[in-house]
């Protein structure tokens, strides 16, 4: 189980226990996030799970797959932080992580 902390754009901030195994979208899910909406439900088809990480944290994320990639050159905020959450597992390792919410899902 992991202590993921969500940050809306706004500053308010919310941490919520995830169990392995989960997707980091289905424990926000489960847990009401505000601005993770999963439209698709994690079949990385909509982007309204999308987040920002932190740079100490990209390196312990597994690497995006080209399916993911593509699904976020069609978010208007995507970056190099941009991530889809339904696409990052929960392990004990992500205890601690932080993401950041975009503006644009509120």
């Amino acid at each position: 189980m992991a202590k993921i902390t969500f940050q809306e754009a706004n500053g308010s901030e919310r941490t919520v226990d995830i169990s392995n195994g989960l997707s980091i979208m289905e424990g926000a899910v489960r847990n009401m996030v505000p601005g993770i909406d999963a439209d698709c439900g994690g079949a990385c088809s909509c982007a309204t799970c999308m987040v920002y990480v932190p740079d100490e944290w990209r390196e312990r994320l597994p690497p995006k797959e080209s399916v993911e990639e593509d699904m976020l050159q069609f978010c208007p905020h995507a970056n190099e932080s941009s991530r889809l959450s339904c696409q990052i597992n929960v392990t004990d390792a992500l205890d601690g992580l932080r993401l950041t919410l975009p503006e644009s899902q509120h």
